[in-house]
């Protein structure tokens, strides 16, 4: 006669999250993600921000779009090691992060530097700017290829495309390193498990090349 064995902790905590996210759609994560910014807007012009409210919209701003990446880059490794399915949600995070990070630039571009020359002069000769905005152009392609359209006229190769934001996010990573004044332990940590989570996607990889043989 057939054992069957019961669901252990973990399993029913995965299958109640599964249950729940099944029943969510992906679209109003736009309708949240649009909150902060509009806070940290008004934030800045009602002078909740500080001394600089632009500095400060500028890093909030900066901030966000660092977590909405880490957030991303979780999903894949969440269902492989955990069971956990939070794919439908990674197009959104992702569309989010990308335009956090354009807020955080046009905050430098139009309220904080605003001279055409200035800006010109900062990225080639600040490296933490350069590094910032290498890592905002690295995103341009993935977020213009973020539709079903794409992904069918790309093939195998939208993949291929779609893991250059590890490379995006190691440089975000490393423009606020950069960017902060001394030793602040904000910005490794967010190095640190941008890295974990690329050796986790790397270590998974080389496992499945070796069944693959």
């Amino acid at each position: 006669m057939a054992t069957t064995t019961s669901p252990g902790p973990w399993d029913r905590v995965t299958r109640t999250v599964n249950d729940a996210t099944r029943k969510v759609p992906a679209w109003p994560l736009y309708i949240i993600g649009a909150v902060p910014p509009v806070w940290i807007f008004v934030a800045g012009l009602t002078g909740q921000l500080g001394v600089d409210p632009v500095k400060a919209m500028e890093h909030q701003m900066g901030e966000w779009s660092l977590w909405l990446i880490i957030a991303g880059l979780c999903i894949t490794p969440l269902q492989r090691f955990a069971g956990i399915r939070l794919l439908k949600y990674r197009r959104a995070i992702g569309l989010l992060a990308f335009f956090y990070i354009l807020g955080h630039l046009l905050i430098w571009l139009v309220l904080d530097v605003q001279i055409p020359s200035q800006i010109i002069a900062d990225i080639v000769k600040r490296p933490y700017v350069t590094v910032g905005f290498a890592a905002f152009l690295m995103l341009i392609p993935l977020a213009l290829t973020s539709n079903n359209r794409s992904i069918r006229w790309l093939g195998a190769g939208w993949r291929k495309l779609h893991q250059m934001v590890y490379a995006a996010a190691i440089l975000g990573a490393l423009h606020f390193i950069m960017l902060v004044k001394g030793f602040q332990l904000e910005p490794f940590i967010y190095a640190a498990v941008i890295l974990a989570l690329l050796a986790l996607r790397l270590s998974w990889f080389t496992r499945w090349s070796r069944r693959g043989r």
